[in-house]
């Protein structure tokens, strides 16, 4: 399972991973949380890690989404339609964790 998002939501990314985890899956995550750490990247190395991050989608099973609140931004909705394109199921925080 990959997960998605923004990268704002480091807390809940790593609630996900655990929880996923404890549940038997493996869990493809980020590494990088620009907007937590505030961290900014040149546009070559925000290209390779979204590269990065599609091929973590190729790998998994599924797409789950971290939209805290419903918030999707942008290069999450790309990751959505890449999933979707490729057969992948997804899953969502606010209708999994917070909708519970």
């Amino acid at each position: 399972m990959t997960l998605a998002g923004s990268t704002r939501f480091k807390d809940q990314f790593e609630e996900v991973d655990r929880m996923l985890t404890l549940n038997g899956s493996i869990v493809l995550s980020l590494s990088i949380f620009s907007k937590t750490e505030d961290k900014k990247y040149d546009h070559k190395t925000e290209k390779e890690l979204f590269d990065l991050q599609l091929d973590k989608i190729l790998m998994s099973s599924g797409l789950f989404v971290i939209d805290v609140g419903g918030y999707i931004g942008e290069s999450t909705k790309k990751e959505i339609e890449f999933a979707v394109m490729n057969g992948k199921f997804i899953k969502y925080y606010s209708k999994e964790v917070e909708g519970k």
